[in-house]
């Protein structure tokens, strides 16, 4: 699936952050990378090379960071296993480091968030073990009552933005440029200051 499709998830995501931001498209081009999911587990980026997946990408882009705020309006698997996996995570892939290096290399914020069906997961009987997992991963998790079209991060100065569907992680776009990671910033604490803390019980 090429970007140049209009209805593709990468042109989906680009068309919504040039609008979120109230750029022309053509001028916020440059200054945006996207990945989106293709056939398969290939995914291709905006020069229809192969690149790594959307899930993969941003796990990647989380797992080098030292503080991440974000939105997010639906779990997804694949990418709750590749950060569990993950060095960061202490996971399968510590090539014999101890646990404790590897969460020293983890985000030392993470405040999340969680709207829409996400944030249903938050709840009933699955609901504490999904809560006592995220505390045990040292996430700052919140309950909002909303929706989010997409998913938005704020991963320390990058602007991180995912659009999701059923099958997981569709498209991902990441930039430094400033008008987007003011619009993150400020859309990730607009549903923080309206969502409502969980806890691990």
């Amino acid at each position: 699936m090429s970007d140049d499709d209009s209805g593709s998830p990468a042109a989906v995501l680009r068309s919504f952050v040039s609008r979120a931001v109230d750029a022309d498209p053509a001028d916020l081009a440059g200054r945006i990378e996207v990945v989106e999911r293709g056939s398969g587990s290939e995914a291709v980026d905006a020069a229809g090379d192969a690149a790594a997946t959307p899930a993969g990408r941003l796990a990647e882009l989380v797992g080098e960071a030292d503080s991440v705020v974000a939105v997010v309006p639906r779990f997804d698997a694949d990418l709750a296993r590749r950060l569990n996996a993950s060095p960061a995570a202490g996971g399968d892939e510590t090539d014999g480091e101890s646990d404790q290096e590897f969460r020293a290399s983890a985000p030392r914020a993470v405040r999340v968030a969680f709207t829409g069906s996400a944030a249903d997961r938050l709840s009933g009987a699955a609901g504490s073990i999904v809560r006592r997992a995220l505390v045990d991963r040292g996430v700052d998790a919140y309950r909002h009552e909303g929706e989010s079209p997409v998913t938005v991060a704020l991963v320390d100065d990058r602007a991180v933005v995912g659009l999701t569907d059923g099958d997981g992680v569709a498209a991902l776009l990441w930039t430094d440029d400033p008008s987007v990671r003011e619009w993150a910033a400020a859309t990730c604490r607009r549903y923080l200051d309206a969502a409502e803390r969980v806890t691990g019980a």
